[in-house]
């Protein structure tokens, strides 16, 4: 069941990865997903664990605060 959080953190990682420039399957690469993982994440089918929502972070330079809308 998807809930407002798990919408705000799919909208919020599409508009990193967008500001990014980066690729879905480069970003799935660097950071050990499959691209459909990746997809999933955007479309808020599925939620990353901590340890690749870190990964992610670092490989699109932002802050965990800004994906999971912490202010």
């Amino acid at each position: 069941m998807k809930t407002d959080l798990d919408s705000i953190i799919s909208e919020n990682l599409k508009q990193e990865i967008e500001r990014s420039g980066k690729r879905k399957k480069d970003i799935a690469e660097a950071i050990g997903v499959s691209c459909p993982t990746i997809s999933q994440y955007c479309s808020g089918r599925a939620q990353p664990t901590l340890a690749t929502l870190s990964r992610l972070c670092a490989f699109l330079d932002c802050s965990a605060d800004d994906i999971l809308n912490i202010k």
